[in-house]
């Protein structure tokens, strides 16, 4: 269904409603998502994005309903990846007159998925492109997720077409902020930023405040995915100077796995230390639990204490994929803890340890190593480590 954002200004993009995963397995959808694909009908007229391609025929369907693609003049590329641009080519196509905007990097990245020699404009931050009463500026955000990154302002309408940024993966009946369960919104946006935009923190709170500076009205915010920031739309821009400082909460997770449940009883133990003083915690089986879930929950989270029995003198595959995580996310502002038991090599814990280090996580304590299942004494260890991390939390 096409929604008209503001005069002359149209969502013309498609909802995904059973999509589960993203990025092939690495990202978690549990609600969905859109593609968001923009129109405006000026005196000239532009596309701003497509969607991914199964989805072209419904998209280009929208188009269809509004206008002839045979009119269309720019098309916007603001980046290549295919769940925004696997629709361009079918575009192109049909509006084969269109210049396609890019970014300076976007001439490397678009030809470079799609293969064709289609009429490239490539544009950097500051250029314009007259519509009529709308003009489009254009602001590179490389790095935001990709090189290619750029933004799209629509002047004369104070509508701010970010792509990738200020996004949630969230399929809902309607458009916009104000018409959606705000918990649930900011969920996903909160997961979204965690799991995607973490690693260039430094570089969301740089663009941000370039764009500020700028002294851009902001009447709309429409990114990629999710829902359109229609009320207060600055709200997820502050959220994002907020959380690109990354000041944790005074919490910690516990990721732990187990084969016959000594380690899960060292991690409730742990768990008790931390309640003692009064520090909320998680626990998270990583054989049951959703990796993008969890971290979420160390973004927010001071500590996160991790453990595994020994298994051919390292750790359950099932940790091995949150601790590459914890490295490539570049998570700041933590501390860090490992724990587990062993029947007759024990390198786990010392391995984890080496990994929340690698990470950036520095130890707020020696980890505990329990040989076979934890006695009283062996869970009294885990209890203090459980009390030391939350003092290293205050």
């Amino acid at each position: 269904m096409i929604e008209k954002l503001m005069d002359k200004v149209y969502w013309i993009g498609v909802t995904d409603w059973g999509i589960r995963h993203f990025h092939g397995h690495e990202y978690s959808t549990h609600r969905g998502t859109t593609y968001n694909s923009y129109l405006v009908m000026d005196e000239k007229i532009a596309v701003v994005d497509t969607v991914w391609d199964p989805f072209q025929e419904g998209f280009l369907k929208n188009v269809r309903s509004m206008v002839d693609p045979k009119k269309i003049d720019y098309i916007v590329a603001n980046h290549a990846e295919p769940d925004h641009s696997g629709s361009l080519g079918a575009l192109v196509e049909a509006a084969p007159q269109a210049k396609v905007i890019v970014s300076r990097r976007g001439l490397e990245s678009i030809p470079g998925h799609y293969h064709e020699n289609w009429d490239f404009q490539a544009v950097k931050t500051g250029d314009t492109i007259p519509l009529g009463e709308t003009t489009l500026a254009f602001v590179e955000a490389p790095m935001l997720h990709w090189p290619d990154s750029m933004f799209t302002y629509v002047s004369g309408r104070s509508l701010l077409l970010p792509n990738d940024a200020f996004g949630q993966h969230y399929a809902t009946a309607f458009r916009f902020n104000d018409e959606v369960d705000r918990e649930e919104l900011y969920e996903e946006a909160l997961k979204y930023y965690a799991n995607i935009l973490t690693p260039f923190s430094p570089l969301v709170t740089k663009k941000i405040e370039e764009v500020l500076a700028m002294g851009l009205a902001v009447d709309m915010i429409g990114p990629s995915h999710g829902v359109i920031w229609r009320k207060d739309p600055l709200q997820i821009v502050h959220k994002y100077m907020e959380w690109a400082k990354q000041v944790p909460e005074k919490r910690a997770v516990i990721l732990a796995d187990t084969m016959w449940q000594a380690t899960m009883r060292m991690a409730s133990a742990i768990g008790e230390g931390l309640a003692e003083k009064g520090v909320p915690f998680r626990i998270f089986n990583m054989a049951l639990s959703d990796r993008n879930d969890v971290l979420t929950e160390v973004f927010r989270s001071g500590a996160v204490v991790v453990g595994s029995p020994c298994l051919n003198g390292g750790l359950l595959p099932t940790l091995t994929p949150v601790l590459e995580d914890l490295k490539g996310l570049k998570f700041r502002n933590k501390v860090g803890a490992a724990f587990g038991s062993y029947g007759w090599s024990g390198e786990n814990v010392r391995r984890i340890e080496r990994e929340l280090e690698g990470a950036g996580i520095p130890l707020a304590v020696p980890g505990v190593l329990v040989k076979w299942r934890p006695d009283e004494k062996g869970l009294d260890a885990c209890r203090d480590l459980g009390r030391k991390v939350a003092e290293a939390l205050r």
